[in-house]
């Protein structure tokens, strides 16, 4: 029998902008082991109402990844989707979805809930149900824009109005961080052991000569192809290796192709998330290229501390969350800087074990469950002020160890 979360009281109803999938962002990991201190329900982003045909074919599947004790999965009913106009319609489905989100919470003992915000689309849940908290996880620039925007109204009144917010990289942090007072920063993390653990060399990487250059992760836009596109062709010894699913994009599709026709350049696909930690292992060097604008300015890298817990050199472009960490990670913005900070990754002075512990230091320091354990203890606190002096006795009553899928 499965331990029941450390404060079953308390009900957290998390608003996420996608559905529960083997490939996982941070919301997934966030909301998997905060299932260690309360019950979790993750109410699967709803189909449109165009789509109520594939939606009841969708809820007889049974591949869904399993979850860990105290995380519920949501799946909206085929008859309640996303719509959008008219109005009291879409109003009254979303409610629906919500209350019966809560019923599942109620159900398991639950007396305060806590409503947990993704995405600044989902405010309106805040004015649709009873709620004894609200939570706004800031884990990105929602603009998506390249070039300067200002905070939209709707997110700034959500800013304003939480109860809880938290942010996720620096930069992100000094342009939304100022308008609410109970605001934490938490960065990004990783599955420490999942990535520092030694792994066995995954099939498809055994073909691939060294030396590796590697990324893992979406093969975006963000990304700078030309950059890449010169590097492959100016290495032809090195090989340059991409873990991850395409998102389509015309920008990007002449630059896959060309590169994809080199003979030192490799794409491997997406993986699972329990997969991924192999990779980074058996490359030579790790690489961050992004392209330098106004929207990755505001990102924290998932791949960053999974990079640094495997050990190995990692090349970014200087972007601005990963300024703190020069001491482990080389910086290039052009392609001779590129070039020199990637022949010096692969250099003997960058290959000692005390440059693997030294990144590796860093990388255990972002450990998933120590973030996550932070931020139970302000859900806790912002709902419970009364036990703020508690703080000793749940650090030792809890295990960091929260449960893994």
């Amino acid at each position: 029998m499965s331990q029941p979360p450390l404060y079953p009281e308390i009900g957290v109803v998390a608003l996420v902008p996608d559905r529960w999938t083997p490939q996982w962002q941070p919301r997934h990991f966030v909301l998997s082991r905060l299932a260690a201190y309360f019950s979790v329900v993750w109410v699967n982003y709803p189909h449109g109402w165009r789509k109520t045909l594939s939606a009841l074919r969708e809820r007889g599947a049974t591949d869904y990844p399993p979850c860990p004790p105290g995380l519920q999965i949501y799946r909206p009913e085929p008859w309640l989707p996303l719509v959008g106009r008219p109005q009291w319609l879409g109003e009254f489905t979303s409610r629906q979805r919500l209350l019966r989100a809560c019923r599942l919470l109620r159900a398991r003992g639950c007396r305060k809930i806590v409503v947990y915000i993704w995405r600044p689309e989902f405010a309106r849940a805040l004015k649709q149900l009873p709620w004894d908290l609200s939570v706004y996880h800031v884990d990105d620039e929602y603009s998506f824009s390249s070039t300067e925007t200002a905070i939209s109204a709707e997110e700034l009144a959500l800013l304003q109005s939480a109860g809880q917010v938290f942010i996720h990289s620096p930069a992100l942090l000094e342009k939304k961080g100022r308008f609410n007072r109970n605001t934490e920063f938490v960065p990004n993390g990783v599955e420490y052991q999942a990535y520092a653990t030694p792994l066995e060399e995954p099939d498809d990487l055994r073909r691939i000569s060294h030396p590796r250059i590697g990324y893992v992760g979406h093969l975006k836009q963000m990304l700078d192809w030309k950059l890449l596109q010169e590097l492959s062709a100016t290495h032809p010894q090195w090989s340059f290796v991409f873990v991850g699913p395409t998102s389509p994009h015309p920008a990007i599709a002449l630059a896959l192709e060309q590169m994809a026709g080199r003979p030192n350049v490799y794409f491997l696909g997406a993986k699972k998330t329990e997969e991924l930690g192999a990779y980074p292992q058996h490359f030579d060097a790790c690489i961050m290229p992004y392209k330098v604008d106004d929207y990755t300015r505001y990102i924290y890298p998932l791949k960053m501390h999974e990079y640094l817990a495997s050990g190995r050199p990692v090349v970014s472009a200087p972007i601005r969350s990963v300024r703190e960490f020069e001491h482990v990670i080389g910086i290039a913005n052009t392609p001779g800087e590129w070039s020199s900070a990637l022949e010096r990754a692969l250099s003997a002075e960058e290959n000692t074990p005390q440059a693997f512990a030294s990144r590796r230091d860093v990388a255990r320091q972002h450990d998933w469950d120590a973030l996550v354990h932070r931020i139970a203890r302000t859900i806790k606190e912002r709902l419970h002020p009364d036990l703020a002096s508690s703080r000793a006795r749940d650090s030792h009553s809890v295990s960091l160890s929260a449960p893994l899928l």
